[in-house]
């Protein structure tokens, strides 16, 4: 899945055997990649550091105000080529002899910086983790029925150190022996990781190809525009959510209140450019089922269904719908995905037994025109998988850190039972698998969705004697596990398209990993002593902290505390999920391209429909420009695709440091109605 005719793929090698290697191209090579020990140096280890320090401060300061994270990763991408190029220029005029900084070394960065920023947003320091204290305690009620005061576990730097550092490990060995499917079988995009990657190529082209040339002239031309437009748009965004051109009703009130606008993003718009057609109206088609047809029915239930009367984010209520259909969605596809790969693995590793054909991993027909490219791409196949990760030490590593962490976390949290921890893990994977394949579609990591999973189950199977922390503690594990694979492989993607070794990306992966297991806490701790947080009169309220403890005390009911019809529309949707991958699998190609993926089309219905229009924006000017001169959108829609979403994301870095230091827009642009004199 992710590419158009990805249900026809010929799949002609085991996927998770490594042992073969693919042979070393006769091309004469311009490029001497280093080692994948030489790509990772001390010098880079600081820059991540340093930088991983700055944007833990800048991901807890919007976890703590508004709740949504956006994407960092182009950002790190370029602050790494900065520092290391005004570094090693700095040296170089005082005489030293200086080490080439190079684009694996530069990838490297920025997969270490992503990886350790990650923990300040799976950490759960915003939501669940904060959700256990006793201020949020209060602030629901003692006489709030299931909220009890043994419920409560406050903030504490060690204890929160220990946690991070058993459960954050797990998700980086579980998808492991799948990079090859996700990055070069179903050849997902992964559009942040896609962009940072053209991102950094073009820091280190050579521009004396005509073609590279004209492509880094692109990608700086609409990085500019994208990042000058999001720096106009912060001007009239006001104080809170509801104000800017992110609000703005392009196709009328009524939609807008069902969140059919263009919010004028630039990264959705380039997300658009990078992914096929079928994603972007997979998505589109989504979005007019769920808030075009369905959550419009269901509301006319109001009172009926569910209580009329209760808050957004009620999971007794209408938000109750929108989180577990949409799981049933993401499930029913991403398992249905994870039972095909096996099964076509299994049968390959046996076939391959009485055989001795090196095949290649895919089988395409390869016109002339495209010859230097299908080079260029074995180059990177090559690359990517000269340097393997045995199978054999990904599953290992992960059955050792499970047994480790189903040791600790019972210490930690007493009500997690240790045979209830061994069951997450068993599951985790899939649902991965299941959160990596979905981001590679769409750009959208899903982790807090899968982490209400663990929630919902693990209380309701712990009830009311310690559910409320056990829930919370089991959303920490799937959602570190989660997330952390997720990054992984979107990381996976960059250093493929940047001739990466995969072991360098594994490794600094790992050291990134370990930083923000000490960074993250230590960095939310400097927050939790200077500031009254979760107080409702502090800038920092932590929102999603009251949100989450009301979760864990609903999950203690047990799913019969969802409103009605809420568990048929679930199964009636995972059932749908199976169905819809089964027909693209079994039509033909020329059918088969236009049923839509049920992983794309699950995303808005939790989301909202606004960034489904950006995308189906983007598809459209590619489908145009593809049209009026195909050879030129093949040639540059992924360079202009990557300034769009790099510019947007580049602002995100001054944004954020306004932000900090409390200076607000100065404009509040508001639509509504007008008013009959």
């Amino acid at each position: 899945m992710g590419t158009e005719n990805s249900g026809t793929v010929e799949i002609s090698e085991p996927l998770l055997d490594e042992s073969s290697k693919i042979p070393e191209s006769n091309l004469e090579d311009p490029e001497n990649i280093p080692d994948w020990k030489d790509q990772i140096t001390i010098r880079g280890l600081v820059v991540s550091a340093v930088l991983g320090t700055l944007f833990c401060i800048i991901t807890h300061k919007l976890n703590l105000t508004v709740g949504i994270i956006p994407s960092l990763n182009v950002a790190a991408g370029l602050l790494g080529f900065f520092f290391v190029k005004s570094w090693t220029g700095f040296m170089s005029k005082l005489g030293f002899s200086v080490k080439p900084f190079t684009k694996q070394e530069n990838t490297v960065i920025q997969t270490c910086v992503v990886a350790c920023y990650g923990l300040a947003f799976s950490g759960g320091f915003g939501s669940y983790l904060l959700a256990m204290d006793e201020k949020t305690y209060n602030l629901i009620g003692p006489d709030y029925p299931g909220n009890r005061a043994e419920d409560v576990k406050n903030p504490g730097l060690l204890w929160m150190m220990g946690f991070i550092f058993v459960v954050s490990f797990l998700g980086l060995f579980s998808l492991v022996p799948l990079r090859k499917v996700m990055v070069m079988g179903y050849k997902l995009t992964y559009p942040s990781g896609t962009a940072t990657a053209m991102l950094i190529n073009s820091f280190h082209t050579n521009t004396g190809a005509e073609l590279a040339r004209e492509q880094v002239g692109r990608l700086g031309k609409y990085l500019s525009i994208s990042f000058c437009w999001s720096c106009f748009k912060w001007f009239f965004s006001g104080i809170g959510d509801a104000c800017g051109f992110d609000n703005f009703p392009t196709l009328g009130l009524t939609l807008f209140k069902n969140t059919f606008y263009f919010d004028f993003s630039p990264t959705y718009v380039g997300c658009g450019l990078i992914c096929p057609h079928i994603v972007n109206c997979s998505v589109l088609f989504g979005a007019i089922i769920s808030w075009g047809i369905l959550w419009p029915l269901i509301s006319q239930r109001a009172g009926d269904w569910y209580p009329a009367d209760l808050g957004s984010n009620d999971f007794k209520g209408l938000y109750g719908y929108k989180v577990f259909i949409a799981i049933s969605l993401i499930l029913g596809d991403g398992l249905y995905n994870l039972i095909k790969i096996v099964s076509i693995s299994v049968r390959e590793i046996f076939k391959n037994s009485s055989t001795q054909n090196n095949l290649p991993l895919v089988m395409e027909v390869i016109g002339g025109e495209s010859s230097k490219l299908e080079l260029e791409k074995k180059k990177r196949d090559e690359v990517f998988l000269k340097d393997r990760i045995p199978f054999w030490f990904a599953a290992s590593g992960y059955v050792a850190l499970a047994a480790i962490s189903t040791a600790t976390m019972p210490i930690i949290f007493p009500p997690l039972k240790w045979y209830l921890v061994l069951c997450s893990y068993v599951i985790a994977p899939a649902l991965a698998f299941c959160n990596s394949y979905g981001t590679g579609l769409t750009d959208w990591s899903l982790a807090s969705t899968y982490g209400k999973i663990g929630l919902f189950i693990i209380a309701s199977l712990v009830g009311s004697n310690g559910g409320v922390v056990a829930g919370l503690a089991a959303c920490g594990v799937m959602m570190s596990i989660v997330s952390t694979a997720a990054d992984l492989m979107q990381d996976f993607k960059t250093g493929y398209l940047t001739l990466s070794s995969a072991k360098s990306m594994f490794v600094s992966q790992l050291v990134g990993t370990a930083m923000g297991c000490i960074i993250a806490p230590l960095t939310f701790w400097m927050y939790w002593s200077a500031f009254d947080i979760g107080s409702p009169d502090s800038p920092y309220k932590a929102p999603y902290a009251v949100i989450y403890r009301e979760m864990a005390i609903l999950g203690i009911e047990g799913f019969s505390e969802l409103p009605k019809h809420c568990l048929a529309l679930c199964c009636g949707f995972f059932v749908a999920a199976l169905v819809i991958n089964l027909l693209r699998d079994v039509t033909p190609e020329k059918f088969s391209r236009f049923i839509p993926i049920p992983m794309a089309m699950a995303v808005p219905f939790y989301i909202g429909a606004y960034f489904a229009i950006d995308m189906f924006v983007g598809t459209v000017i590619l489908f145009v420009w593809e049209r009026i001169n195909k050879k030129d959108a093949d040639d540059f829609a992924g360079a202009v695709a990557s300034g769009l979403i790099c510019g947007d994301g580049i602002w995100t870095i001054p944004s954020a440091i306004l932000s900090i230091f409390r200076i607000n827009p100065p404009i509040c642009m508001y639509f509504g109605p007008s008013r009959s004199t």
